[in-house]
């Protein structure tokens, strides 16, 4: 029996994180049901200004941070709605883990954000330890436990992109997956 992929994608931040998951996931879903959610950014006149969840899934997106939202959660000029993720960026992973048509578990971004929820701490783990692979993106610089956990994971293959690799490596994951991993 093969080891089940669980690939982790880290890089500073803009480099590509997103849109390398949001390739691999174009290259093969017409051979395998992807679930979860991404996060992608708001910006306003080439200004980054926010962040929302999208639901895999469905395509529903919800609004995560953005700079001028009234909440006690903060990461740096962003404000956090911790609600929009734990009533539905947390759904849509456990849809992903727990619906049997759904085969790759989708989790972009564990990052400083994310990670102001201890629910979401649990679910990231969850995915890590569930039956189907696991593509998800890492904040590269974070001392938080879960990330530093999730690095020494020994199931877990963890990939940097960059701004000279963003090209190739959503290949190279899909290879990974096509190689490794059999539903």
């Amino acid at each position: 029996m093969s080891l089940i992929p669980k690939i982790g994608i880290t890089g500073a931040p803009r480099v590509g994180k997103t849109e390398g998951i949001i390739k691999v996931i174009g290259r093969l879903e017409d051979i395998y049901n992807f679930g979860g959610m991404i996060t992608k950014s708001i910006e306003e006149n080439g200004v980054r200004v926010g962040f929302k969840i999208i639901d895999w899934i469905t395509k529903e997106e919800k609004i995560f941070a953005h700079v001028n939202f009234d909440t006690p959660y903060r990461v740096g000029k962003y404000k956090v709605d911790l609600r929009v993720l734990n009533n539905f960026g947390i759904p849509a992973i456990e849809k992903a883990i727990y619906e049997e048509e759904i085969d790759i578990v989708v989790i972009d971004e564990v990052g400083k954000m994310e990670l102001e929820s201890k629910k979401f701490k649990e679910t990231v783990r969850e995915a890590l330890e569930c039956e189907k692979p696991v593509l998800l993106t890492l904040h590269k610089k974070s001392r938080d436990s879960l990330l530093q956990d999730i690095r020494n994971m020994s199931n877990v293959r963890i990939l940097e992109i960059t701004s000279i690799n963003r090209n190739f490596l959503p290949y190279k994951i899909e290879k990974l997956l096509k190689e490794e991993w059999r539903p």
